[in-house]
């Protein structure tokens, strides 16, 4: 096939578009910079301009009304959706602008350009209200429920994708549990980087089962979507690596592939939530030049159990992860020993 690919120049967009490029497909990636993604060509755009998306998908020259078909214009076989603003602070605008617009003017063009696939890349936190999750399936996206403008946005741009779902035109959503591996600069190198300089709690006890997945997992489950769009389309899947482990079992192996040793101390989670809100509240008035350390998200993330039944996953995508999570610690230990 050849597939467009958006947010290529991301830690998972990059693994996704690398399988596919692996695979054989012809793959064009979407993004603001490059994605250095070796046997894929790139296009410079963001999906929060719907003439660049236009352009790319249509072939229409919006800016002088002419309509001349690009290299790349209507001749796409499937899109995958993972372009997103992904921040636990900043302008609400800002996330309805990218997560929810750029969705909509991206479903729009895939529509009208004939492509027939659409893996739209959404997050489990649409489904989360804050309650501990215990072997749950997916549930609906609920932007009412869910917690922070990312999840929130998320929950309404998977509504969206999935209620274009329609014949001949194939949509299927794939939420990727806490993606981890070799590169990440967000929750492996904030984890590290925090426990090196004795800034890394945990959350009560640290015995909440949470599941992860790593990078390898997550970008063939969602290449496996791709593949079987036709069949299981309409549907949401969570993918994690199925092996739940306890939050401070996860940050230990993650701090020591890093160097760094694990937390040794601990703040209550009823304690860290409100330092959270008033955390979130200081942000919204000054933010910072880095993510908030903590939110009433992080804090529930980090101290209420969620791991997610993998049956239907797997069947449906005809998919089963690759590597163990002890296996991706020891690549990540790998990858810092590298640096």
């Amino acid at each position: 096939m050849k597939v467009l690919v958006t947010g290529a120049s991301g830690l998972l967009g990059g693994a996704v578009a690398a399988d596919l490029v692996a695979r054989g497909h012809e793959v064009v990636c979407f993004q603001r910079t490059r994605s250095g993604v070796a046997g894929a060509v790139d296009v410079l755009g963001s999906v929060t301009d719907p003439a660049a998306v236009e352009r790319l998908l249509v072939g229409a020259d919006q800016t002088d009304g002419a309509y001349g078909r690009s290299d790349h214009a209507s001749t796409f076989d499937g899109v995958v959706h993972l372009a997103a603003k992904v921040s636990l602070a900043g302008a609400p605008d800002e996330f309805v602008a990218v997560n929810v617009e750029g969705t909509r003017t991206l479903l729009d063009a895939a529509r009208r350009g004939g492509v027939r696939r659409f893996v739209f890349v959404s997050s489990p936190s649409v489904a989360h209200s804050g309650s501990s999750l215990v072997g749950e399936d997916a549930g609906p996206a609920d932007p009412l429920r869910a917690h922070g403008d990312y999840a929130r946005t998320k929950a309404r741009a998977e509504l969206l994708a999935l209620a274009a779902d329609a014949p001949g035109f194939s949509v299927v959503a794939v939420r990727p549990h806490l993606v981890w591996g070799p590169g990440d600069t967000q929750l492996v190198a904030r984890i590290v980087e925090r426990a090196r300089r004795g800034r890394l709690p945990l959350l009560g006890h640290g015995a909440a089962l949470i599941d992860t997945t790593y990078i390898d997992n997550a970008a063939t489950a969602i290449t496996a979507a791709l593949g079987r769009a036709e069949i299981v389309h309409g549907n949401s899947y969570v993918v994690t690596n199925g092996e739940p482990r306890p939050v401070a079992e996860l940050l230990a192996g993650i701090c020591r592939a890093g160097g760094a040793e694990p937390p040794a101390w601990s703040v209550p989670a009823g304690v860290a939530r409100a330092a959270g809100a008033a955390i979130e509240s200081v942000w919204a008035i000054r933010p910072g030049e880095d993510e908030p350390p903590m939110t009433r998200f992080l804090a529930e993330q980090l101290s209420t159990a969620h791991w997610f039944d993998q049956r239907r996953t797997r069947l449906d995508l005809a998919w089963t992860p690759g590597v163990t999570l002890d296996e991706g610690f020891a690549r990540l230990a790998d990858s810092y020993r590298t640096i």
